[in-house]
């Protein structure tokens, strides 16, 4: 039905009523367009939140510090909802038709949290400033970032790097995250890591260290004015203290539950689990299989240890059902990963190996390192290594130390490890498959040879055979443990309206901007 026309005079009659009334009330007329950020959410983390995370030139490859980064800065190309890797503080991006130079062009008023604008130069400074993962890469790969104009920006290749985009755009590396360089040239390094400025959803606010950061909504965010006003950040290491946390009504969101407390927690109808699903896999690490003189130089004893594991049982116990055991350390979610099935569970040939090897009583392995945070996956490894004879010791250890003793090839014998990084099976090889990377205790020249080549194969199909012949190699020579794939479990609280968890590909993080909670 129409509506029915009022005439002009009654309808002036009409306004200068109306706008009366509003000037009586003190308001202002309604409005359809997005209202301003308001409430606060409480996430408690898994792990202690670290300073190193509010910058992101030293970023490890590991998906966690990205729940910070991803809250305070924002990248040229970045996967957001929607996105698999969008065009973000880049409003476009080109390849030159020889895959030798990437030109980008920023979106213009883009804004850092101090008021400054983000531009080329900016750009151009962080990336050069970056250290942390692939960072050997690009310096290999990268022959020069031009600075065309303000706006305008290029990466000049020595050769086409078919995975430019993959290593600059995901979180493979924090390469692409952009700083502002006057504001580091003023306050430093330190500086800012005290206080970290950057172009992202939220702007940081205060830091206590190990108990928590708190983040406010920025409202110049170029992608949307976020929902939520503020973000507070909480140290909970303990998966039971997270789990009780939610249910008080303390946090809002509580990350990475283990299998028991998640099983309590969806018994409660107030609550939810929800499994993210990201690229994040565990493995057992032999550090020592190059070393003559190690008992894991012999295939037979790596062998063992994969029949040792019934990958079933540990999924279900500590991930109720969610996270597929494995067969390679390649999250199958990724690109150009090898689907293979895991190793059986065979606890009569697991001991049969270790006797053929030399250890028909089983060996004393010593301590045994487990990547923090995970109770539930390490005791069952623990147990299962016992159980065929390879006696292990649990050592704890903080996370930071975790991975800082790991990067320095200090840990030995068995350890387990997780990564939740994204990119491809590429960015993998390269840190941990690869005798150059970061994370690698060893290598060899052939699985070298094949990386280089896919490197700079710009055919799809030539590049998956390659990095497939890779991963089959990894299985032949039994270089690692796979034990599954890793989907975290997410507590949600009642006041959550919107989690938005699942929204980013690959990655366990709300997307922050687009998370709603009840007032």
């Amino acid at each position: 039905m129409s509506p029915i026309p009022i005439p002009t005079r009654r309808r002036s009659r009409v306004s200068l009523i109306l706008l009366a009334l509003v000037l009586l009330v003190g308001g202002a007329l309604p409005t359809t367009a997005q209202q301003g950020p308001a409430g606060q959410a409480v996430m408690a983390w898994h792990v202690t939140i670290a300073p190193s995370w509010f910058d992101p030139s030293t970023a490890p490859p590991q998906i966690t510090p990205f729940g910070m980064l991803y809250a305070i800065h924002d990248a040229l190309v970045r996967p957001y909802p929607g996105h698999k890797s969008g065009n973000s503080l880049a409003e476009s991006w080109r390849e030159s038709p020889d895959g030798r130079v990437y030109e980008f062009k920023l979106r213009r008023g883009l804004q850092f949290h101090n008021g400054d604008p983000v531009t080329a130069e900016d750009v151009k400074f962080s990336y050069e400033r970056y250290k942390g993962a692939g960072a050997k890469e690009f310096q290999e790969r990268v022959q020069q970032v031009e600075v065309v104009d303000t706006l305008t920006v290029r990466f000049h290749l020595k050769e086409p790097w078919p995975d430019f985009m993959t290593f600059y755009g995901t979180t493979a590396t924090a390469a692409g995250l952009v700083l502002p360089k006057k504001y580091l040239a003023l306050v430093g390094d330190e500086g800012f890591r005290k206080h970290p400025i950057g172009a992202g959803p939220y702007r940081f606010v205060s830091h206590q260290p190990g108990i928590e950061v708190v983040l406010e909504a920025s409202p110049t965010y170029w992608r949307r004015v976020p929902n939520v006003k503020k973000l507070i950040m909480k140290s909970v290491p303990e998966a039971t203290t997270r789990a009780v946390m939610l249910k008080s009504g303390e946090a809002d969101i509580s990350f990475v539950l283990d299998g028991p407390e998640a099983e309590d927690i969806k018994r409660d109808p107030r609550m939810q689990v929800v499994a993210s699903k990201h690229a994040s896999i565990f493995w057992i690490e032999f550090a020592e299989q190059w070393d003559p003189k190690s008992p894991w130089h012999d295939r037979r004893m790596r062998l063992a240890v994969n029949h040792a594991l019934d990958r079933k049982q540990i999924n279900e116990a500590a991930c109720l059902g969610f996270c597929p055991p494995a067969g390679v350390i390649v999250p199958r979610v990724m690109d150009f990963a090898l689907q293979v099935e895991p190793p059986t569970y065979d606890l009569a040939r697991a001991k049969q190996l270790l006797a053929e090897a030399g250890y028909a009583n089983g060996l004393d392995a010593g301590e045994f390192s487990a990547i923090p945070g995970f109770p539930t996956v390490a005791d069952a490894v623990v147990n299962y290594l016992n159980a065929a004879g390879i006696r292990v010791r649990l050592r704890p250890m903080e996370r930071a130390a975790f991975y800082a003793t790991w990067r320095e090839k200090k840990l030995r014998g068995l350890f387990m490890t997780a990564v939740g990084n994204s990119g491809n099976a590429a960015s993998r090889v390269q840190e941990f498959i690869s005798s150059k990377g970061s994370f690698a205790y060893g290598g060899y020249p052939d699985i070298d040879d094949l990386f280089q080549q896919q490197a700079r194969e710009r055919d799809p199909k030539k590049r998956e055979a390659l990095l497939f012949r890779i991963q089959q190699l990894t299985i032949d020579r039994v270089m690692f443990a796979p034990v599954m794939d890793l989907r975290a479990l997410m507590g949600v609280g009642p006041r959550v309206t919107e989690h938005t968890i699942t929204w980013v590909a690959m990655s366990p993080f709300p997307s922050y901007e687009d998370m709603k909670v009840k007032e």
